[in-house]
């Protein structure tokens, strides 16, 4: 059975508010995430060690550059599903993607491609961290209009943003749909990143956390900011990824 037999069958820790997590790396081999299956089953060990029952993996699709679709990953999220199964490790495993916004997803929205979705049919987004897309708001507007709901990941990591607290009100007021990092919370990312984030949450700008794990470090900080201040600050109310997790 391997390095986790037998270590999970006693029930996790009382979960989280947030009761199923939107945005992470925990699949294996194909992005910056867990290199590994064996690294995947320690990321996964954090994830109910810090009271989640249920999350979503959302790889990276970049062009040329990460190259995913839903066939390589669902058919990683089959080897660990089976992996945690055999292991019996209670954790329920599903499977999004984060959608880089860059020509190739620009021309998959047009022609009405394959996109994976979570929670019915929204959709993780993200940008470059750096400078504002030239199609930004065109992007955001051809994903509505063709039936999907936009979320853009971590927005308070954006530079361009951090410098433009009226575009985030924009964005808010388009509809836009807006996902906060839990380890911005801490101030891992940048002291702008926690300030946006700070900004975001008093002024009610959020619908999602996501831990955005990379790695099992990730893991590891987030179960403190657990207990921050901040965090306890959080109108759980807003927050769409409590409850029952949505196919």
């Amino acid at each position: 059975m391997g390095l986790f037999s037998g270590l999970f069958k006693s029930k996790p820790k009382e979960e989280q508010p947030m009761s199923w997590d939107m945005h992470n790396h925990i699949l294996f081999g194909i992005d910056d995430g867990s290199k590994s299956l064996d690294y995947s089953l320690l990321m996964a060990e954090r994830f109910i060690r810090n009271g989640y029952s249920k999350i979503i993996a959302t790889p990276h699709i970049m062009g040329d550059y990460y190259p995913n679709n839903r066939e390589i990953i669902e058919e990683k999220m089959r080897l660990l599903n089976l992996a945690l199964k055999e292991r019996d490790m209670p954790l329920e495993l599903g499977s999004a993607a984060e959608y880089y916004m860059d020509e190739f997803f620009l021309e998959k929205v047009k022609e009405g491609g394959d996109i994976l979705c979570f929670n019915g049919k929204h959709v993780l987004v993200e940008t470059s961290f750096m400078n504002r897309p030239v199609f930004f708001k065109q992007v955001l507007f051809d994903i509505r209009t063709k039936g999907y709901m936009p979320v853009l990941a971590h927005p308070e990591r954006y530079i361009y943003l951090q410098e433009n607290y009226s575009e985030v009100e924009d964005l808010v007021q388009s509809g836009v749909k807006l996902q906060i990092n839990l380890l911005s919370l801490g101030g891992y990312y940048s002291p702008n990143a926690k300030k946006l984030a700070q900004w975001l949450i008093k002024n009610g700008h959020y619908s999602y956390f996501g831990t955005d794990a990379h790695s099992t470090e990730h893991l590891d900080i987030i179960q403190e900011v657990y207990g921050s201040k901040l965090f306890s600050s959080i109108d759980f109310s807003k927050v769409e990824n409590t409850g029952v997790l949505a196919e």
